[in-house]
């Protein structure tokens, strides 16, 4: 697949309709007198940014804030382009390192290339507005977004906000600086979830951060921990994933058994 890059900088002096000011000239590939606003081994945000601004490709990689990988159809539907556009958006997103691809025969999906992608994803939906609701199906998804919701690999919403809440309030985590701090009494807790806790923490990845939520402005819990405990509540079908993207649903079962192991009290 033929890959371009998408590096969106401010446009060079002497492109078409950016020439130089008449009397300047182009030194290192900038006109002489221009500030020089680059600083050598600092990070080069610029590319980045602009391939998370469009639009388009914004749309595409807030549905893979699911977690599972989609096809170029699926993201091309949920983005309202046409195929053609959504793969030359896709190209760009994998020549930028915000996406990866799996081929399964003729089939490509997309995933988000790290938590780290979704973290910078989520960070940006913090300072963000909203979309408008302008319908009673954009109601009851942003409803269903609100009340529980994978981000990325780790349940957010109401119940991730509640789930956290109940495991600070218990004393089976500790909040502290950098992440929190698993207890005894939260280890036995996650293993009678089913959360083998040792193998959780050789993951290479931040073991347990609390991780602000941008619909409900508390934290809930990140990492390889949340990770787990998403993957568990999903294997007993106390959550189970709904038509809408990232929307998770919260059964009767889920409901009991969270608030049996980990004392979440207010989960009606």
């Amino acid at each position: 697949m033929s890959v371009t890059h998408d590096r969106t900088h401010a446009a060079l002096p002497g492109a078409a309709g950016n020439a130089p000011e008449p009397g300047t000239a182009e030194i290192g590939g900038r006109a002489e007198g221009a500030p020089n606003t680059e600083v050598a081994g600092d990070a080069d945000i610029a590319p980045v940014a602009a391939l998370i601004a469009d639009a388009a490709r914004a749309a595409m990689l807030t549905a893979l804030l699911d977690g599972r990988a989609l096809a170029a159809g699926e993201l091309a539907a949920i983005a309202g382009v046409s195929a053609p556009t959504a793969s030359s958006h896709l190209a760009r997103l994998l020549d930028g390192g915000l996406v990866t691809v799996v081929k399964q025969g003729r089939h490509r999906y997309y995933r988000l290339a790290g938590p780290d992608v979704a973290r910078t994803l989520e960070v940006l939906a913090r300072i963000s507005g909203r979309v408008a609701v302008r319908s009673l199906r954009q109601s009851r998804q942003a409803r269903l977004l609100r009340e529980a919701r994978s981000c990325y690999d780790h349940l957010a919403g109401r119940v991730g906000v509640e789930l956290y809440d109940a495991l600070v309030r218990e004393g089976r985590l500790v909040e502290a600086d950098g992440g929190c701090l698993l207890t005894a009494s939260g280890a036995e807790a996650l293993a009678e979830l089913g959360v083998d806790v040792e193998q959780v923490r050789r993951a290479r990845r931040r073991f347990a951060p609390d991780c602000l939520d941008w619909l409900e402005r508390r934290p809930h819990l990140g990492g390889a921990l949340g990770a787990a405990v998403l993957d568990r509540l999903l294997a007993r079908e106390w959550l189970v994933r709904g038509t809408v993207p990232r929307a998770l649903r919260l059964t009767g079962a889920g409901r009991e058994g969270l608030g049996r192991i980990f004392g979440c009290k207010d989960l009606t």
